[in-house]
């Protein structure tokens, strides 16, 4: 499973003097230290840690959980969410939220990370610390991990300032989102030159950037810029072929399985041997990686947590035989599908707060014919929470990590699952739509095929469709190409860290017909839709939604206040 642990040792040189853009303190640092880049990487390991400490700008709950995956599921009202954040349940994020700031200020701190170590490894090179291979091989992941944060960068905010050089005051301008795009592609053109292949990294280092990472990722870069032809090639190159669809979709988030044939690039997670997950202080000993990412999207009935909660909309649109159902998203009723839950488990039973409450004569934790519960709630008492705030569905894809119990504040809750950014499946439905745009209809077919076979665990109907609609009714078959991309968009990858971006990659308005249309919303207002009383059929399914769908200003999110106070040639987003 997991055998390469990125560590970040405290560099001096990459923290301390070189000014970062998003935080005023670094912008006239002095020397207080009296090093030197000479002085401080005397050794292979020293400059293998910088770029180590790239990669850990990544491994924060806040930067994936509170704003990518945020992003990438509330904005498509597949998932919303319960708490203090509920603001990203109708896009009305404020721009002085924290997590805006740290998504910023850990961006940019790894950028000029980055932008360091290309001068570090250079100079280690001529001196002989580094051999000319390791030298290429470090160059190529700061490359990439550069392309991939003005990635995200650019996805969510627009344009962004171009920090490209060591020393900067961090005051730029923005650039345009387009001329981001465009470094997005120059930087994976380099990483593909001199990172190793998937097929060449060792074991040991399983978790690093391989080229066909950074092909993905330039022609997903590409297809923002319109330039399908040029995305096509990118995700047509050999380096991609070297992962494959895992057989069983059952398998792509188990945490046994990670680091497989089918993820190409996933954030390291790690507990060293004997470290706690629990709140109590102790969970974080040296040398760990662990997050809350998961677990927040477990029902509060198991986690006393249940931020994330799902759309009844999303359960109901999967088609017929289609096995990422309960593997994506659960509801009353439902069990857990997850291979890893049910042999630690045996389902929902076998939890630290299930077995107690049981024993408790709670009736939360009782099936209908009264023995202990092992569904989701029930279709006569769903898990709305202690509120009733929430719709009984939540998120499966989150769900998959058999170490944590669920036992807020006694045991395991931290978790050290791997968080997959790019996997081949997503390849394959990116090249369909290219294929589509270049009007390659044929072939677009093609390679949803290739994904559905998977989801149906053989054949999958030719026809496509949504299940049903929101209210249960028939759905009308897909017979649009580029529609049957968004909707396999949102089957296979809803839940995970990319959905939104992808489709408003597509465009603006297509984003928002297809949210629109996937939701059954009808207006804009932002009134949340009154909570009908539980009871024994689906009357619940409308609990805690919100009725809006987005509007092209909420297509990007606000820069964050704390960045504009500290660069005064920064302009916010337009209705923020």
């Amino acid at each position: 499973m997991k055998n390469y642990k990125i560590v970040i040792i405290a560099m001096v040189l990459s923290v301390a003097f070189f000014p970062i853009a998003c935080n005023e303190g670094f912008l006239d640092q002095t020397d207080s230290f009296q090093g030197t880049a000479d002085g401080t990487f005397t050794k292979s390991s020293d400059v293998v840690a910088l770029v180590n400490s790239v990669y850990d700008t990544y491994q924060n709950s806040d930067l994936l959980k509170k704003c990518i995956w945020y992003r990438a599921n509330f904005s498509t009202h597949d998932f919303f969410n319960w708490g203090s954040d509920v603001f990203w349940n109708n896009y009305q994020i404020p721009a002085t939220f924290g997590g805006l700031t740290t998504f910023w200020n850990n961006s940019y701190i790894g950028i000029a990370r980055a932008n360091a170590a290309f001068d570090v490894i250079a100079r280690a090179k001529e001196k002989g610390i580094v051999t000319a291979a390791l030298a290429d091989r470090l160059t190529g992941e700061a490359y990439f991990l550069r392309g991939m944060t003005y990635y995200y960068l650019a996805a969510s905010f627009g344009g962004v300032p171009l920090e490209l050089n060591a020393v900067s005051d961090g005051l730029g301008p923005r650039a345009t989102r387009e001329a981001v795009f465009q470094q997005v592609v120059a930087d994976m053109q380099q990483a593909e030159r001199l990172l190793l292949s998937k097929s060449d990294l060792p074991q040991s280092e399983l978790g690093r950037a391989t080229k066909g990472a950074a092909y993905g990722f330039e022609g997903a870069a590409r297809m923002w810029l319109k330039d399908y032809a040029g995305a096509l090639a990118a995700f047509n190159n050999p380096e991609l072929n070297k992962y494959s669809l895992l057989s069983d979709f059952a398998n792509v988030h188990e945490y046994s399985q990670q680091n497989n044939d089918e993820n190409i690039f996933e954030v390291q997670f790690q507990l060293p041997p004997g470290g706690s997950q629990s709140w109590d202080g102790s969970w974080q000993p040296p040398g760990a990686e662990l997050g809350w990412i998961d677990s927040f999207s477990w029902p509060e009935e198991i986690t006393q947590q249940g931020y994330d909660y799902g759309n009844p909309a999303l359960w109901y649109s999967y088609q017929p035989g289609d096995r990422r159902k309960l593997l994506t998203i659960v509801g009353p009723g439902d069990t857990l599908a997850s291979p890893g839950i049910i042999a630690k488990w045996g389902g929902i039973k076998g939890y630290i707060p299930v077995v107690a409450g049981f024993a408790a004569n709670d009736p939360k934790y009782k099936a209908d014919d009264g023995t202990i519960l092992n569904t989701v709630g029930t279709l006569t008492r769903p898990w709305y929470g202690s509120d009733g705030g929430r719709t009984g569905y939540f998120c499966a894809k989150k769900w998959r990590d058999p170490n944590l119990t669920g036992n807020y504040g006694q045991s395991a809750i931290f978790g050290d699952q791997n968080q997959t950014l790019l996997r081949y499946a997503e390849i394959l439905l990116s090249r369909a739509e290219c294929k589509v745009r270049t009007g390659d209809i044929g072939g677009a077919m093609a390679d949803l095929k290739l994904v559905r076979d998977r989801a149906w665990g053989g054949s999958a109907p030719a026809v496509m469709q949504d299940g049903a609609n929101f209210d249960g009714s028939p759905a009308e078959p897909i017979t649009d190409p580029l529609q049957m991309v968004l909707s396999e968009y949102r089957h296979e990858l809803t839940g995970e860290y990319s959905l939104f971006f992808n489709l408003c990659r597509a465009g603006d308005t297509e984003a928002i017909a297809f949210i629109k249309k996937a939701n059954g919303t009808v207006d804009n207002s932002f009134e949340p839709v009154p909570n009908p009383a539980p009871g024994p059929t689906n009357d619940g399914m409308k609990h805690g939604l919100y009725n809006t769908t987005p509007s092209l200003n909420n297509l990007l999110l606000p820069i964050p206040q704390a960045a504009i106070a500290l660069n005064p040639n920064l302009t916010q987003n337009p209705g923020y």
